[in-house]
């Protein structure tokens, strides 16, 4: 197992697409103390509140709103960059059946605009493309848990949007960046995260919260769905450590990467928000409220991460029962209007060690 490398962040030039969001904030406060230099282009904060404001990132880092579908805007900010994350999507299953045109537009032609602006950059090393876990032909085999190898799908629009940011990467892999001499590409697939700062619609431990500080049962609709669950900081660990991998080897690490939690942490909706509770204490319980007109969901999905352990030294640390932990820790004070950005570094201090 080994770490992120802080020597090796110091004074990088990143470029982080998605910056205003869950996964993006995160990312952007755990480069920045580690002393890189960032960039992130996006859209404005998602939610309100957010984790982007909440962080007070704006001040840490270079912020710049706009959309990746706006290629001349992308090329010009993308300028000097050394290492590339690209997280900017339109992320909800849900929204996806709502909005299905935004949601290719955003997820496939995003990604097209990214590696296209990219092609020109003399400076850039890694470029990481964030995908995910709902990229795989998924048929639902409790036995089965998917390796990179395994073919693209995806039965509602977002997970079909994901699985064609896939093929596209690919493309460009093969089609410009061949010889893997220059700049390295990789796409990296993770699970299901969860951690302080969500506070999206339509996703589970946001839901959870808003429930409770409504002082109402939450309302579970999938309580048998199996999904990799796991902390924020996991993948983005692994984010990190293939970017300098690429960096430092492209051709050796261009391709897919999986970054899902241990084999026993793949766990139903209902033990999730049963571990939720628990911690969160104070009467907080949940009623099923199962819904058959609902739009499709994977009820089952697993990740084989077993080449990111082997060949990038990067191990899941925490279960998905600290992976809970943590998220509650950090709701609590927020809800105790406590300084979430001391306690989001110390979340990061406390993971990485």
């Amino acid at each position: 197992m080994r770490n992120v490398s802080k020597r090796f962040w110091k004074g990088k030039k990143v470029f982080i697409t998605g910056h205003t969001g869950f996964k993006g904030a995160w990312l952007s406060l755990w480069l920045h103390e580690m002393g890189a230099s960032v960039t992130g282009y996006a859209l404005a904060p998602p939610t309100n509140p957010s984790l982007f404001e909440l962080l007070k990132l704006k001040s840490k880092i270079k912020s710049v709103r706009g959309d990746i579908r706006d290629l001349d805007l992308l090329k010009k900010h993308l300028k000097g960059a050394e290492v590339v994350f690209h997280l900017a999507a339109q992320p909800l299953v849900l929204e996806s059946y709502k909005n299905p045109v935004e949601t290719y537009a955003t997820n496939v032609m995003g990604t097209i605009n990214l590696l296209e602006a990219c092609r020109e950059q003399k400076t850039l090393r890694a470029v990481v493309n964030v995908t995910t876990d709902k990229c795989y032909e998924n048929r639902e085999n409790p036995a089965v848990a998917y390796k990179e190898n395994e073919p693209m799908g995806g039965f509602d629009p977002y997970s079909n949007s994901k699985a064609c940011s896939e093929l596209v990467t690919d493309s460009y892999r093969k089609s410009f960046y061949q010889s893997g001499e220059r700049i390295g590409i990789a796409t990296a697939r993770a699970g299901n995260v969860i951690g302080g700062g969500d506070f999206a619609a339509d996703r589970l431990i946001p839901d959870c919260m808003r429930g409770v500080m409504k002082g109402e049962k939450i309302i579970v609709r999938n309580p048998d769905s199996t999904r990799p669950w796991q902390h924020v900081l996991e993948p983005l660990a692994g984010y990190l450590m293939l970017a300098e991998s690429l960096s430092q080897a492209p051709g050796k690490f261009s391709s897919g990467w999986n970054f899902g939690p241990k084999e026993k942490d793949a766990k139903s909706v209902l033990q999730i928000i049963e571990a939720f509770c628990r911690f969160w204490g104070n009467d907080a319980g949940y009623e099923v409220k199962k819904n058959p007109q609902a739009p499709h969901e994977a009820g089952y999905l697993k990740l084989d991460s077993s080449k990111a352990q082997k060949k990038l030294l990067w191990k899941p640390r925490w279960s998905s029962k600290t992976a809970v932990e943590k998220t509650v820790e950090w709701y609590r004070a927020y809800l105790e209007k406590e300084n979430v950005e001391k306690i989001s570094s110390a979340q990061i201090e406390s993971y990485h060690g």
